[in-house]
């Protein structure tokens, strides 16, 4: 059955095209982030996790034991807390968790590593305050699902305590971009398109060859990782990359949920007010959160 919904979504969309240059497209998607109100009784409070600016969230309801570490989505140059707190807060809200958004560093003026550097430092932020590590997830969305993949498998690698679980929406995970979906979606995707993630992708990895793992999880060895939820829309470039890190995943050992949402777009959670699907996959995802939490 057909969205409803979906064909004025992609008017909006059409009507806000990405600008040719970088201030323009950082100004565009944190725009996003003012479409909606935010929702009543969130409370927003800024702080520093180990030199990483950041925001913690939280509602009347969220169990002060537990946090979920998000890292916002902009292919590496763009996005911040701004473009993404009404996606956080409802996600929190969802969870019956506290938040900590960050603002990590951004490509080209920071390539590879120190997105990743921030996002290490914001979890051990975390452990530091008391935060037992099942009590923590991480998040993120596109580029920010990368870098939760990548903290990950860093974790790991470093002995270092991991998180009870991770959710991530539609992450980009091979930032070669060799999935047979940038092509086969190319037409109907109206927000993320090969060229503009190869460009993006050589900003970030500063011209390593061959790119480094951590910046690109897709293929390493994810053996030992805790539950991971993936949620990703049918109508998007990036679906390959959710469906064969879900594959890899399983195959690991790790449990994994795949979500393949019909019709949605690229990180449709942040339009929920114009997709009401966005709000029901941050639902399931609250739910999956709260279940393995609950679990022990």
């Amino acid at each position: 059955m057909a969205d409803s919904e979906i064909a004025a979504f992609r008017a909006l969309m059409a009507s806000r095209p990405r600008p040719p240059d970088l201030a323009g497209r950082r100004e565009r998607l944190d725009s996003f982030g003012t479409l909606y109100p935010l929702e009543a009784g969130v409370t927003l409070t800024p702080v520093t996790a180990n030199g990483v600016p950041a925001e913690w969230s939280e509602t009347p309801a969220a169990d002060a034991k537990r946090a979920i570490l998000y890292m916002h989505g902009g292919a590496f140059v763009a996005g911040s807390i701004a473009s993404h707190r009404l996606l956080v807060t409802a996600l929190g809200r969802a969870a019956g968790a506290r938040t900590l958004a960050i603002d990590y560093r951004r490509a080209p003026e920071h390539p590879f590593p120190a997105a990743l550097d921030d996002t290490l430092a914001a979890y051990r932020f975390l452990l530091a305050e008391g935060f037992a590590p099942h009590d923590i997830a991480i998040a993120g969305d596109s580029a920010g699902g990368g870098l939760t993949m990548g903290a990950l498998l860093a974790l790991r690698d470093a002995g270092e305590p991991l998180p009870g679980a991770a959710f991530v929406i539609a992450p980009w995970v091979d930032l070669a971009c060799r999935g047979e979906t940038y092509v086969s979606k190319a037409d109907i995707d109206p927000i993320i398109q090969r060229p503009y993630l190869l460009d993006v992708a050589a900003d970030y990895i500063a011209g390593a060859d061959p790119i480094p793992r951590l910046a690109s999880p897709l293929g390493g060895d994810f053996r030992g990782l805790p539950p991971v939820l993936i949620q990703v829309g049918s109508a998007e470039t990036l679906l390959a990359d959710s469906v064969a890190l879900a594959g890899q995943l399983g195959a690991a050992d790790v449990a994994v949920t795949l979500e393949v949402w019909p019709e949605m777009v690229h990180v449709w959670h942040l339009f929920r007010g114009h997709l009401s699907a966005g709000g029901r996959a941050l639902e399931r995802a609250g739910a999956f959160l709260r279940g393995v939490w609950d679990a022990g």
